[in-house]
């Protein structure tokens, strides 16, 4: 019994609390910053989750709206008092170039169609950003946190290995907690690296989708205007 109570007394705390606070200095920042990376990820999880779910529903309402048959120059008066992102923010880029070119006296339809088309590039690239902003911040996260974690391994393999050779001893119960700090700087990598790389790849494709209509909508818009630039140019060239 008595040695019992004392292989107890002796066996060291081994939950992850512990661990952590057994674990050298440079272990313990190794895993405070891989805490703080997780944190950070599931930030921007959320953030690109819903930001995204916001867009489809913008981009579904305006191109009901688009194609119900309503004027674009109502479209464009009701849109232009306020801020605008995707679609909208492309399509109130194209009108208002194409209403200052007719304002001026515009006579050249492939000018004009140039610049409206410019016009709208700018604006999708502006958008296309948008959509990815913090997408390079879960690709480092996912990339970089399984090597961080194994840096903190390694060091704190290197600690263990010195103190168990200043006590001279190579028992499993002086080896084991030093050992286990040491790999959880691992685990909490693996925790930060794994859902980082799997919602940078999620999310890059949704981007892409969604970049891929805001694209398809501008070529169809253009193509619109164009014919419209046509009926207003070509009566005005004949008469001159």
């Amino acid at each position: 019994m008595e040695q019992v109570a004392l292989a107890a007394a002796t066996t060291p705390d081994i939950t992850l609390w512990s661990l952590f606070m057994q674990a050298g200095l440079v272990v313990k920042l190794v895993m405070l910053g891989l805490l703080a990376a997780s944190v950070w990820t599931w930030a921007i999880v959320i953030d690109k989750y819903l930001s995204y779910a916001r867009a489809r529903r913008q981009f579904d309402h305006f191109e009901q709206v688009f194609w119900s048959g309503q004027s674009l120059e109502e479209l464009y008066r009701t849109l232009s008092e306020r801020t605008n992102t995707g679609l909208s923010a492309i399509f109130v880029a194209a009108m208002r170039e194409w209403k200052k070119s007719f304002e001026r006296g515009a006579r050249s339809p492939i000018g004009l169609q140039m610049r409206i088309d410019r016009a709208m590039d700018v604006t999708l690239a502006r958008e296309s950003e948008h959509l990815v902003a913090r997408l390079g911040s879960l690709a480092t996260i996912g990339s970089a946190g399984p090597f961080i974690g194994l840096f903190g391994t390694v060091v704190g393999i290197m600690t263990s290995f010195q103190a168990i050779a200043g006590s001279k001893s190579t028992n499993l119960a002086v080896v084991a907690p030093g050992i286990a700090e040491a790999l959880l700087a691992t685990a909490i990598g693996l925790v930060a690296a794994i859902p980082a790389v799997i919602a940078y790849n999620k999310f890059s494709a949704d981007a892409g989708k969604l970049s891929g209509r805001m694209e398809g909508f501008a070529d169809e818009f253009s193509a619109i205007l164009s014919r419209q630039i046509d009926e207003k140019l070509q009566p005005r060239q004949a008469a001159q």
